[in-house]
């Protein structure tokens, strides 16, 4: 059931009232979804609960359905001691001064601790974050679930990173925010000292054409506007404009923290820079944003070669982020200010040191 019509109250009295109203009436049977229509209205929507739904079939005298291995914290535990492993045999590769020649042995496994700790503490408070702010909000959320992958020379990180799935509905633009920015500033904070303390333990090494963000046996600092003033302010003189770092094995997880916080708030769908856009400007001008930083990525990586990949992951990733129940009332001052320190971020992460800022800090 679909209402239209002319509010008369600010929208979040209005969905409150007929929030109110409509479970007076049914109960928990339906969902009430405040949108944005295509004209820039908003109109109200009662779609079916389906957690009602599955509870009033359980209440039923037919056997209750098995829980999953997904809703069991076996799999999330499981999968947590897995990742550690593999982040262990993947940091003692590269703690290796011969890491592309590396053969696994159990003598060197101890050497990877460092990197697999580091990593996975980014990882585990990023997702941590967001599941917290999630349960605050009353949103249903799994546990952060970790995903291992053995070492290999061409993705020798031993983890695809650590996700989340929320099985309810956010309930506000307010929430929606919360939610989404929470991850990446909480792994940033944790990813920053790491990486300093990490980078004070790199080896300065010879600039060369293969030098650049992900090459981390001769990593280029200018390669991120961020990441070189991190690196000056660890290495002071040590650091100038010919020389590369060999970055210490935390470094390399600091370094990894740093590009996930960056991944994730690009501003496109569903990922968490999605959320944040949708929640400041709306569904159908965070998608615009969305469409706009694609395009914008895919220019950035003419330049920047490590982003080509990630321009052409983003093009799978749809625009149109997932509308919260009440998607129409606005985020306060505060907020808003969060969000944009939040892009802010984003572009000091992504874009090179320009030759100007260069040659006033090397």
């Amino acid at each position: 059931m679909i209402c239209k019509g002319k509010l008369r109250t600010s929208p979040e009295v209005a969905y409150q009232t007929i929030r109110e109203n409509v479970r007076a009436k049914f109960g928990d049977r339906f969902l009430i979804m405040f949108q944005e229509g295509l004209n820039g209205k908003p109109f109200f929507a009662l779609v079916p609960n389906p957690q009602a739904l599955a509870a009033s079939e359980k209440a039923e005298p037919t056997p209750a359905p098995a829980l999953t291995e997904a809703d069991h914290p076996a799999l999330a535990i499981g999968l947590l001691v897995a990742t550690f492993l593999t982040a262990t045999w993947a940091g003692a590769a590269l703690a290796s001064s011969s890491i592309n020649d590396w053969q696994f042995s159990w003598a060197a496994l101890p050497s990877g601790l460092p990197y697999a700790i580091a990593l996975l503490a980014i990882l585990g408070i990023h997702e941590l974050a967001h599941y917290l702010t999630a349960r605050r909000y009353q949103v249903q959320a799994t546990l952060p679930y970790f995903i291992p992958i053995p070492y290999t020379p061409v993705f020798p990180f031993g983890t695809f990173g650590a996700i989340i799935r929320l099985r309810s509905p956010i309930p506000n633009r307010k929430a929606l925010f919360d939610v989404g920015i929470a991850g990446p500033i909480a792994g940033f904070l944790v990813a920053l000292p790491i990486l300093l303390w990490g980078l004070t333990h790199s080896t300065p090494t010879e600039l060369t054409e293969t030098s650049g963000l992900l090459n981390f046996a001769s990593f280029k600092p200018s390669a991120s506007l961020l990441l070189a003033l991190l690196s000056k302010l660890a290495l002071g003189s040590q650091l100038t404009t010919e020389v590369a770092l060999e970055l210490h094995p935390v470094a390399i997880a600091g370094c990894l923290g740093v590009v996930v916080t960056a991944l994730n708030l690009m501003p496109v769908g569903q990922l968490d820079g999605g959320h944040i856009v949708h929640a400041m400007f709306g569904q159908r001008t965070g998608a615009l944003i969305g469409q706009v930083s694609r395009l914008l990525i895919l220019v950035l990586s003419f330049a920047q070669q490590e982003f080509l990949l990630l321009a052409i992951l983003l093009f799978f990733i749809p625009v149109v982020d997932t509308p919260a129940l009440n998607d129409v009332s606005e985020l306060d001052n505060r907020r808003d200010f969060l969000g944009l320190l939040a892009l802010a971020l984003l572009v000091i992460i992504i874009l090179p040191a320009p030759p100007i800022v260069t040659q006033l800090i090397f």
